[in-house]
């Protein structure tokens, strides 16, 4: 049996060393190590064996097949890096070809409007404070000067959700509420609230059910309308270009007293008149305002030692100016074409 084992291994180094292909060597396993080959023929010849002859056979069938399979594997894998070779000297990359462009997302316009203003605030040393969309109606009205039956309510045609208590909110006002109320009426305070408002609006190309406001608050001491005169004119430049004029109008808030109109010159046609400023050379891009003493009192700071000023961008309008947009839907469009950054001018 040693010999028909030695006879075997040379009969199979023989035909692997006369293989020229893979698909030979494949083939030449196959015949020699399958369950009817001859190594297995071997196997069954045990059973005319003693057992102490067995050991010794079973013992060497083993080596046999150790050593079989090493040879034909040494001969699979000359042929699979000689096939890698080949694929790789004929498919050989051209670096100076162009890279392929591969799409990826980008910035909506209105999200970089709100990160551009914050930016802004933040370097004049204010918070960007959030707020909960579902909101009491405390803060929302009562607590800034507008109490139930007031015709302001009717004018925000505000989303109630349960009773008249619960509501999404109308404006991010109930965010400069909460702020003065967390600071217990003794410290001052600088922040912005930028987030979504809701109110009953029919969609259409310049309105919206939801649409982003900026609202901003500073409160402390010896506070006038020429500071928010002055923080005015830096937005205004920073978003429009440094030879922007500002002014104010008087106006009516509820929230505040004096109340204001805040315009920027026209960017477009340098204020001499055009149809984006309507021939005035003037566009009104935010309401404003002295916090009114009955806020500061509902919200614990006492007006006869504290003042402040309140404003209120509404984000869509902004951006609508800024990159010639002439329809609010623009923004929840998912065509990054119309709705991306990247793919917009500044008008």
């Amino acid at each position: 049996m040693k010999e028909k084992m030695n006879a075997l291994k040379v009969e199979i180094e023989e035909k692997l060393g006369s293989v020229t292909t893979k698909k030979e060597v494949i083939d030449l396993k196959n015949n020699y190590l399958s369950k009817k080959g001859p190594i297995s023929e071997l196997s069954g010849m045990m059973r005319e064996l003693s057992n102490e002859e067995k050991r010794e056979f079973g013992k060497s069938l083993n080596e046999l097949k150790t050593e079989v399979n090493r040879l034909i594997q040494e001969k699979l894998t000359y042929y699979e890096e000689e096939e890698l070779n080949k694929k790789l000297a004929s498919e050989q990359i051209d670096i100076t070809l162009p890279a392929t462009k591969i799409p990826v997302g980008a910035p909506n316009i209105l999200e970089h409007i709100v990160e551009e203003v914050e930016e802004v605030f933040m370097s004049m040393g204010y918070d960007v404070v959030d707020g909960p969309e579902v909101e009491e109606d405390k803060y929302n009205f009562e607590l800034l000067n507008i109490p139930k039956g007031h015709p302001a309510r009717d004018a925000q045609d505000t989303f109630y959700i349960e009773d008249e208590n619960i509501l999404l909110r109308s404006q991010t006002s109930p965010v400069q509420a909460r702020t003065m109320l967390a600071a217990g009426g003794n410290k001052p305070i600088r922040m912005i609230c930028p987030g979504k408002t809701y109110r009953r609006d029919a969609d259409d190309a310049t309105h919206s059910h939801q649409f982003m406001q900026i609202e901003g608050l500073l409160v402390d001491k010896n506070i006038s309308l020429s500071d928010l005169k002055g923080t005015f004119d830096v937005i205004a430049k920073k978003l429009f270009g440094e030879d922007i004029e500002t002014r104010f109008r008087p106006s009516y808030y509820q929230f505040t007293e004096p109340s204001v109109e805040t315009d920027i010159s026209c960017f477009a046609c340098k204020g001499h008149g055009c149809s984006l400023c309507k021939n005035t050379g003037w566009i009104t891009v935010s309401g404003a305002g002295m916090v009114h003493p009955n806020v500061l009192k509902n919200c614990g700071y006492d007006p006869k030692e504290w003042t402040g000023f309140a404003f209120g961008f509404g984000a869509e309008r902004l951006a609508m100016l800024k990159y010639g947009i002439h329809d609010i839907r623009t923004f929840y469009q998912t065509d990054l074409r119309e709705s991306s950054v990247f793919d917009r001018k500044e008008v």
